[in-house]
């Protein structure tokens, strides 16, 4: 074998060897994986009350937005009030902004679910993420909770701690 192949082999050895870890980190999460939120809007004495801007979202491990899972605003003009969700994804992406506003809700307990894709319909890889809610209200008070979520083929659940303006959180996990 010549010096040229042997060089060439090798190389491909070599890149074949390092890229494996990020092969297997790559994989998505299962097809039948989804995630149960269970969400409270607390009671809060006030008047007069104003129902909540709410925005929920998921954000990868290098803190970009992968999927915005349920924003309730009255109007346009207050998406800015939800600063963090405004920050990293409202302001960029008006088509987003539309396809997933709701009408604000008043004090309850919500569930919905997350598919497990993001924004573009594709499947999220394996890995950290984290989990955001947002609610603010006219008038009232501002409360951001993140949890941190390891997304493979492992079913979990978490209880997060309510703020002021959320009340209890429940992620539920699933590989159905």
């Amino acid at each position: 074998m010549n010096l040229a192949l042997k060089t060439v082999l090798k190389s491909s050895a070599l890149v074949a060897a390092l890229s494996a870890p990020l092969m297997a980190q790559a994989a998505p999460i299962p097809t039948n994986a989804q995630m149960d939120v269970e969400f409270e809007i607390p009671y809060i004495k006030a008047s007069p009350y104003a129902r909540p801007y709410v925005a929920i979202w998921i954000e990868d491990a290098n803190r970009k937005p992968v999927r915005t899972i349920e924003l309730w605003v009255g109007k346009d003009e207050w998406l800015k009030d939800l600063r963090s969700w405004w920050r990293k994804v409202g302001r960029y992406d008006r088509e987003l902004v539309d396809a997933v506003t709701s009408a604000t809700r008043t004090v309850g307990e919500y569930r919905f679910t997350w598919d497990g894709l993001d924004d573009s319909g594709q499947r999220v890889e394996q890995g950290e993420y984290t989990f955001y809610a947002e609610s603010v209200r006219e008038h009232g008070g501002r409360s951001v909770i993140r949890q941190k979520l390891n997304l493979a083929d492992k079913a979990f659940k978490i209880d997060i701690k309510p703020a002021v303006e959320i009340g209890n959180v429940v992620l539920t996990y699933k590989i159905k």
